[in-house]
């Protein structure tokens, strides 16, 4: 008796299906309080933020004069950001398991009162926040940061 094989087509069906999608895995935490003027800019598109817009690395989360919003993160980092600021988290990698973790934000103008999570927890020098005039070595587990325009 010939046994004939599965089509490609019905083999990468079943590939397909059985991974994750890629847009799930970008997404690296998200938006839970706001007050006032904030939004999510990404890929040039400006969206109001609202709690439980999804954030992903290179989001530009900002705020108006009027504003704050937090945000939480996937390893449970807690991002609070205050009035007129600009924020872009520009690396995120956490799987534990393989040691494979890091965060990296840049604070371009505002305030932000970061509080650590898993990653600064198990490998505490693969989190750092630039701004305009220095980094932020995360050694702690709490800090507040503020960039003043010049």
């Amino acid at each position: 008796m010939l046994i004939k094989p599965p089509s490609p087509a019905w083999a990468l069906t079943l590939l397909l299906a059985c991974m994750p999608s890629w847009a799930d895995d970008a997404v690296i935490g998200f938006v839970k309080t706001v007050q006032g003027d904030a939004t999510v800019v990404a890929a040039n598109q400006t969206i109001k933020a609202e709690p439980g817009t999804p954030v992903k690395t290179s989001y530009i989360l900002k705020t108006g004069k009027p504003g704050s919003m937090g945000i939480t993160l996937k390893d449970n980092t807690l991002l609070s950001i205050g009035p007129d600021t600009e924020l872009v988290v520009e690396e995120f990698l956490y799987d534990p398991a393989q040691d494979d973790l890091k965060l990296g934000a840049n604070l371009s103008k505002g305030t932000l009162n970061y509080i650590s999570g898993v990653i600064a927890k198990l490998k505490p020098k693969a989190v750092s926040v630039r701004t305009p005039t220095g980094t932020i070595g995360v050694r702690g587990t709490h800090f507040v940061a503020k960039v003043v325009p010049e």
